[in-house]
């Protein structure tokens, strides 16, 4: 069972920066595609930037495109998400996933291509 665990979420001002986290454990994560996606309240669950096993392809929603970099460690089962510029609007639940089928198309931005998903963490930009 792999099980993710994501950290670095947290309070940042407009403008600022954050990285996030995923840890992964029961799994070989190398040969993974992940994933992070985001839930703001009152709003369904997005893509947000994504990357393929081993790490040739990455993928980003227009949103946070320019502004966060996706990028893994094989040797240390860790995903992060470095988010720069921050805006209010970034403020959500970051979640991070991982997609356990090896080859193939990869639809990064679909959340029914992952097979296992973290708790979230909280991710709060303010004015």
């Amino acid at each position: 069972q792999v099980q993710l665990v994501e950290s670095g979420g947290g309070l940042v001002q407009a403008g600022g920066s954050l990285r996030l986290s995923c840890a992964a454990s029961g799994g070989t994560f190398s040969s993974y595609g992940m994933g992070w996606f985001r839930q703001a309240p009152g709003k369904e669950r997005e893509f947000v930037a994504a990357i393929n096993w081993s790490s040739s392809s990455t993928y980003y929603a227009d949103s946070v495109k320019g502004r966060f970099t996706i990028s893994r460690d094989n040797a240390k089962n860790t995903v992060y998400l470095q988010m720069d510029s921050l805006k209010p609007e970034d403020t959500a639940v970051y979640y991070c996933a991982a997609r356990q089928a090896f080859g193939g198309t990869f639809n990064a931005h679909r959340g029914a291509e992952y097979d296992y998903w973290g708790q979230g963490t909280q991710v709060t930009v303010s004015s």
